[in-house]
This record gives structure tokens, sequence and C-alpha cells, in this order.
């Protein structure tokens, strides 16, 4: 392989950030590549962000990813993207799912405005922005639970790993009772995101 391959996973609690990165790291090492994975769980019981570093190739050596050397960031909802999008090298990619969670305001005064028009700010600053309706697409399915790995479906379209090592990663990360309905979301996420990429 040659490359080594930096991916930031960034979202909210109880998204499931940290199930995506995991199953990402197991596609890699089925793959027969090294993984390396840490986390930050913050105050993720609380909504709070949640941010995942994952890193694979034939050697790694730290877990953790330096500002400006992300390849890839996936991001649960479009303020995680600006959140760490320091994180992502000049010209790296971003793959968001297309839903907003304002942040719980506890100061006194107005409320803060949401960022608006977030895909097309990155896109402005040079990097390739692909944009999934990642929890549209888990409710369609029948449970949304199941955003996290439509959006990791659509994250493994920009990634050398192979379908097998998907599909080991997803049958041994999942209970059997939800085998099937994460299988069919990792198969709609990628569907969703490859006429995008060409």
């Amino acid at each position: 392989m040659g490359k080594t391959y930096n991916i930031l996973m960034a979202g909210v609690g109880g998204q499931g950030v940290l199930v995506a990165s995991e199953t990402l790291a197991l596609a890699a090492i089925a793959e027969g590549l090294e993984a390396k994975q840490s986390e930050v769980h913050g105050v993720a019981q609380r909504g709070g962000s949640v941010v995942s570093h994952v890193r694979f190739g034939d050697r790694v050596n730290s877990p953790l990813i330096r500002c400006g050397e992300v390849d890839l960031l996936y991001a649960s909802e479009r303020l995680e993207a600006l959140r760490y999008a320091h994180y992502v090298k000049p010209g790296g990619t971003f793959v968001m799912d297309d839903r907003a969670i304002k942040p719980i305001h506890i100061a006194e005064g107005p409320e803060p405005p949401y960022p608006d028009k977030v895909p097309e700010f990155l896109r402005g600053k040079g990097y390739d922005v692909i944009v999934v309706p990642a929890l549209q697409t888990a409710v369609e399915l029948g449970d949304q639970r199941c955003a996290n790995i439509a959006l990791l479906g659509a994250l493994s379209s920009r990634l050398p790993l192979g379908e097998k090592s998907w599909t080991a990663a997803i049958e041994k990360r999942m209970k059997p009772k939800i085998l099937e309905l994460n299988q069919r979301a990792f198969a709609a996420g990628r569907n969703l995101a490859v006429p995008v990429i060409g």
C-alpha cells in the first residue's frame, strides 16, 4: 500500500461515531494492514462532541493525527465538520451527513445562529465535500441508529479497502440482530456517494 491513511471521525455523543471508527479499523485489519484507533469522548453523554482518530497502512506507529494531516473527515453533522476542519490537509475530503444538531445553549443572551452553507464554505476553501443524507437513509431503512454506518458506507467509497474486508468488519462488529440492517445501511451509503465521486 505504501501510504498511511489518516481519517478523523467526528460527531455528537450517541451518534455511533466510535462504532463506525472501530468498524473502519477492523476493515483495515481484515485487509492485512496495520490499524490504530484512538478516541476522545469528552462530554459525549450530554450530546457533546466526540472524535476518533483512525490510521491504517503497512506500518502505523501512532494512533493520533496531527492538525493539517487528515485525508478524510467523517462528520455526522455539519457543525462537527467545521469544528475539526483545521485537521484536514489542503485538498482533503469531507464526508458529512446533511443534518444540523444545535449545541446546548447555556450562556445568557441570545442563542448564536447555527452556521449556514457549511458544504459551500468548505468547498470554497478547496476541499472535496461529499454530503449524504445518512439520517434520512437510516430512517427509510427502518432505524435511525444505523445512520453512522450509512455514512461509513459513503466514506468507504474513498478508501482502498476491498468489499470482503468491509463485510468481515461489519459482521465482526455488529450483533446478529442488527447485522442485516447495518449491511443494508452501509450499501445504501456507499451507493449514495459513488455517483458524486464519479
